[in-house]
């Protein structure tokens, strides 16, 4: 592997261009005006979504919402909703924090951003999280993805060989807590997959988390369960730590991609102590925007394996078409209300903070030792989280934020004080060190009278491992004890915002030695994902002369009546659905 990127992108300063491969992209034109019911909220830069000419851009408020706008000299105005309440981003932009970039650039700041990544030494945060591509090949077909390997014309899979100089490109960037997402495609599709996994855990990668739809589990499952249990068993062993599985809502309209297999899904991994799921619903407005309640539900149902949500607002991309976007957009603030509606007010909107509010914590826990980076210094704006405890009376549930029993702000505040004041002053941190300090600082911010019964022993446990020992395993007895809800919405060239990729800290790992951010990666991908893969890859006829008909079409997966039939009528199905089966019967 090259540490000198494929395709290089230049700028040339005389004529405003960026040349990248045969492409030359203009820079440059003029500010939208401000309206007279508009107030700035800040600019930075955009694309234009028709030519990609890197634009002047502002971010304005206007009707209780945020807009970002720009002018392309040659497409005109372009407006698209940015974040559907502004009193929430601001309440989010609280937790703006400079991250330490990546210290040891990848590529050189030849062009400006976002047509330099690799990653260059404009980017302000660490990988937090690697994305590898494991192939592009899928055995289903989704109307509104646009990533397999039929329509791209190639089939890109990496050796091991490749993925191993991708995991040695991240360790560039010392001192991360090094996690890898195997992605696709489906990754299930490769022969290889547990050898994959065993290849990063020797390597001490320290989570390993699998992104599928999980069809294969079941698929094996109803054919022969042994088998189905002794390949999840064989992931699980050699090192899979989570897994990301889609579940986009409750019933077969809203998740025509894997509602009958998804019970059996979980019966494998119950048996093969798989024990750390969390359900990924990709949102779109009208389509399954109706069923986020109820998909929480069926998680804390199951919340025996299934540690959490984590809801990700469509990106309109590919497939889905622009005279759609009023359609199906919906924004983090528009799914956050949704899920407090249909929670009938127990999750409300109050009890969401954004990603960068978990900085305090990181930066304290560093200076009291933790050796390694994991600061999610992201954009507010990029997602959302909070933690919620699951109390059930027989099928009745309810639910708990922990904001309700935490003061989260006061403690957060206080965390970024001590870490402010005591950053240069190391002397003063063993007695920070002591049980009676930690204690005192719990006993401020958490209101032990409305802790629940059940968990105020455990939950002062988890609390003091967690600052006193630094205790990894720890946040693992947290996320078993709490049902962690998420959301990420990654951009599209509507909503395009440059400085957010600046701070992303989702990354994809390529062939030839870059690390690219996701709103880069996914959205000028011709440049950064199918230019790359397709030199990597190979054609999809000299595939099937390889591999034959069946590694391509005859992979689909096929649903037939009789499968549907015997999948609903079995108690394991009936068990997994309870929470909402009657709503299913009566629709």
């Amino acid at each position: 592997m090259t540490n000198q990127p494929s395709i290089v992108a230049l700028f040339d300063k005389s004529s405003q261009t960026v040349s990248v491969g045969k492409r030359l992209i203009h820079v440059g034109g003029q500010l939208p005006p401000i309206g007279s019911q508009e107030k700035l909220v800040r600019y930075t830069s955009s694309l234009c979504p028709n030519c990609f000419r890197i634009l002047p851009a502002v971010i304005v408020e206007r009707e209780n919402a945020l807009f970002i706008k720009r002018i392309c000299p040659e497409h005109g105005e372009i407006e698209e909703i940015y974040f559907a309440d502004s009193e929430m981003a601001k309440r989010f932009e609280k937790y703006t924090y400079e991250g330490n970039g990546i210290k040891q650039p990848y590529t050189a700041a030849t062009a400006p951003c976002p047509f330099n990544c690799g990653l260059c030494p404009l980017h302000k945060t660490h990988t937090a999280l690697l994305n590898i591509v494991v192939t592009n090949r899928c055995d289903l077909s989704c109307w509104y993805c646009f990533y397999f390997a039929e329509r791209a014309g190639y089939v890109y899979e990496p050796t091991i060989n490749d993925i191993i100089k991708m995991v040695e490109a991240l360790n560039r960037q010392k001192d991360i807590a090094v996690a890898v997402q195997l992605t696709g495609g489906e990754p299930t599709l490769r022969e290889d997959l547990i050898d994959i996994v065993k290849t990063l855990k020797n390597m001490n990668v320290t989570h390993i988390q699998l992104n599928t739809h999980g069809i294969k589990f079941a698929a094996l499952y109803l054919k022969d369960p042994r088998e189905a249990i002794e390949y999840a068993k064989g992931l699980r062993a050699a090192g899979v730590n989570t897994i990301y599985l889609s579940f986009d809502g409750v019933s077969p309209t809203t998740n025509p991609k894997n509602h009958w297999e998804i019970p059996y899904v979980l019966e494998v991994f119950r048996a093969s102590g798989m024990t750390s799921i969390v359900f990924v619903p990709t949102v779109i407005k009208s389509v399954n925007d109706d069923e986020l309640g109820d998909v929480i539900r069926v998680a804390a149902y199951n919340m025996d394996i299934v540690r959490g949500v984590n809801f990700q607002p469509v990106s309109l991309v590919g497939m889905m078409r622009k005279q759609e976007r009023t359609r199906f957009r919906i924004t983090i603030p528009e799914v956050i209300k949704l899920i407090e509606e249909q929670t009938d007010g127990e999750i409300p909107h109050t009890s969401w903070f954004p990603v960068g509010a978990a900085i305090p914590i990181a930066r304290f826990l560093k200076i009291l030792g933790s050796s390694k980076r994991a600061e999610f210094t992201t954009s507010p704006m990029c997602g959302a989280a909070t933690y919620v405890y699951i109390q059930r009376e027989s099928d009745n549930i309810h639910f708990i934020p922990i904001t309700n029993f935490v003061d989260a702000d006061g403690l957060l505040d206080y965390l970024e004080r001590k870490y402010e004041s005591l950053i240069d002053k190391p002397k003063v941190l063993t007695r920070l060190l002591s049980l009676a300090s930690i204690t005192t600082i719990l006993n401020k911010y958490i209101i032990w009278s409305r802790v629940p019964d059940e968990i105020k022993f455990e939950l002062r446990s988890i609390m003091l491992d967690i600052f006193i020992h630094k205790n990894y395993s720890a946040l693992g007895r947290f996320h078993y004890k709490f049902l962690f809800l998420g959301m990420m919405h990654f951009m599209d060239e509507w909503n395009y915002d440059v400085e957010r990729v600046m701070r992303c800290a989702v990354h994809y790992a390529l062939p030839d030695g870059r690390i690219i951010p996701f709103c880069a990666f996914n959205i000028i991908n011709d440049i950064y994902r199918d230019t790359p893969q397709k030199t990597y890859g190979i054609q999809i006829e000299e595939y099937i002369r390889k591999y034959g008909e069946r590694s391509i079409y005859e992979r689909k997966y096929i649903r037939t009546r009789e499968l549907i039939e015997k999948m609903t009528q079995s108690e394991i199905y009936k068990r997994f659905y309870q929470p909402v089966l009657h709503k299913m019967k009566k629709n």
